[in-house]
């Protein structure tokens, strides 16, 4: 400025102006507008600095701090680059903020006004490129409050439009997107999901190993000893996540999952979807019959006190349920019956099916067995169901064996890995790689243990050969074999032979389901083979 003196002279007094430090700040919503060759986060960026530098005469000048956030939603102020603006605001650090875009800071209406509240309190302005206001001054303030109002309306707009085409196409079937279940891949283009064949077989093994055992802690606990895992996954970025082990929670999920029976959902409706299935109707209904009918059995299942042989086989089909033996004792003496649980729980109107005497059911039970032995014809038709079933079990054996193949050697290569960057580091990363290495480690001890069960039990398939003559000769000696066994060896006789009965109470009609391939096994054992 020019100050006049008292000679009549004039001299010219230079005087300092503070500087303003600009804090620009940039975002995209999606990680794709940020992997661009030249994202929206460059463009915004030089604009902003541009415009700072129009501002040099006033003394603007871009702050020496980055603040980007490429790839985070403006919905919420949960994002790394602004938090680290709104630390170097208290730190006294920045004088302005400087957007592209007002709508780049939020687009939520509450957040925003936050944020400018915050601003005022700290003495920092706001300044908009492309809209050319400043809350420096009145009207820029109140332009502002106007346009954020209308960008929050489109944002909401926008929402229920994309939640109106999500739930249209949920509707007709389609695949909108989400984290892709076991036994499924989603395709490239995206829209759809197709079979994994291999963890197909897996999804359907977890639901006949659930029929068998009724049980969803077991049931996890078998898979995780096999060393199976949920669904693992590679992000876009290239990251591999390996998916953890089974519990009781995740387990009931993929068994409730409808969309293992090809259906989508919305909400509470089902709809037929474009996916194929992976489970049979029929073995879906049966495990939500059973997971609905399931309760603790309070150690019920290792103790057979009263000699139950059929304990953990028989089911009441009048109402989906198990039957569990009852045993009751009255003047003195033991009555043992086996009795729907629908009806123990909830009473004996609950179940048509009333309790069955169980000496009457074993001993017609046994009686099966002992007519398959004496009839030819019989033994016969057993045989050729047995070969199909020891066929499956080959076939589902040699598929795992392939997964386990690719998962151990996927699960290799990351113990190299992990093994080559604790050669690179010390301190607390060296530590965060140990914990990382002694997981993998773990993991690829139980894959490789489940890999020997499985070799070894392909080749006990492989060596089994069994004949119609074996089959004959083993069922002819179990009728005097059976009168010598203990309780626990009839109990795992019965246990090898059948995979279930089936009652209907009110018709009386028992049907039994035989675990065929238990004969060849039988035969081994007590058919005078090594």
């Amino acid at each position: 400025m020019v100050r006049p003196l008292r000679n009549g002279r004039a001299t010219a007094v230079a005087t300092a102006t503070a500087p303003v430090r600009c804090g620009v700040y940039a975002r995209v919503s999606t990680e794709a507008q940020a992997e661009q060759k030249f994202s929206s986060v460059e463009v915004q960026r030089e604009t902003c600095r541009a415009y700072v530098n129009l501002h040099r005469d006033e003394g603007w000048v871009v702050a020496p701090e980055v603040y980007e956030d490429p790839g985070f939603t403006g919905a919420n102020t949960n994002r790394p680059g602004l938090q680290r603006l709104l630390a170097d605001i208290e730190a006294g650090n920045v004088d302005c903020v400087v957007v592209h875009k007002f709508d780049r800071l939020s687009r939520s209406m509450l957040d925003f006004l936050q944020l400018l509240d915050f601003f005022k309190r700290h003495r920092v302005s706001f300044v908009s490129v492309s809209q050319r206001f400043d809350t420096s001054t009145p009207v820029g303030e109140m332009t502002l409050n106007i346009l954020l109002s209308f960008a929050q309306f489109e944002r909401q707009i926008i929402g229920e439009r994309t939640r109106d085409k999500i739930r249209a196409a949920r509707r007709k079937g389609r695949w909108t997107g989400g984290f892709v279940p076991l036994g499924f891949d989603s395709v490239p283009e995206g829209g759809r999901i197709v079979v994994n064949t291999d963890e197909a077989e897996q999804v359907r093994a977890m639901f006949e190993l659930y029929v068998a055992t009724p049980s969803l802690v077991a049931v996890s606990q078998e898979l995780n000893r096999r060393g199976w895992r949920q669904k693992s996954w590679t992000t876009k970025t290239g990251k591999a996540r390996q998916g953890r082990q089974w519990d009781r929670v995740t387990l009931r999920q993929v068994l409730t999952d409808v969309r293992y029976v090809g259906m989508q959902t919305l909400g509470d409706e089902s709809f037929r979807g474009e996916h194929d299935a992976i489970v049979p109707k029929r073995l879906f209904d049966q495990v939500q019959k059973l997971l609905s009918a399931n309760r603790s059995t309070h150690g019920g299942a290792t103790r057979n006190c009263h000699g139950a042989l059929l304990r953990g086989l028989l089911r009441c089909t009048a109402c989906a349920r198990a039957m569990t033996h009852a045993p009751a004792r009255a003047h003195g003496r033991l009555y043992r019956y086996y009795r729907c649980t629908g009806a123990q729980k909830e009473g004996a109107t609950a179940c048509p099916s009333k309790p069955i005497p169980a000496e009457k059911i074993e001993a017609f039970v046994v009686a099966q067995i002992r007519r398959i032995g004496a009839d030819p014809t019989l033994q016969e038709e057993t045989f050729t169901k047995a070969v199909e079933q020891v066929k499956a079990e080959r076939r589902g054996l040699r598929i795992e064996a392939v997964r386990l193949g690719r998962e151990i050697e996927t699960t290799r290569g990351e113990v190299e890995r992990l093994v080559a960057a604790l050669t690179r580091s010390d301190g607390p990363a060296a530590d965060a790689i140990r914990v990382e290495l002694g997981k993998a480690q773990e993991r690829l001890g139980t894959l490789e243990a489940r890999q020997r069960e499985v070799t070894e039990e392909r080749s006990r398939l492989d060596a089994l050969d069994v004949d119609p003559a074996d089959v004959a000769r083993a069922l002819e000696a179990f009728d005097p074999i059976w009168d010598v066994l203990l309780t626990p060896e009839r109990e795992r006789v019965l246990a090898l032979l059948i995979e279930r009965i089936d009652y209907d109470g009110p018709s009386g009609k028992l049907e039994i389901h035989w675990r065929l391939a238990g004969f060849g096994s039988l035969a081994d054992e007590i058919g005078g083979r090594p």
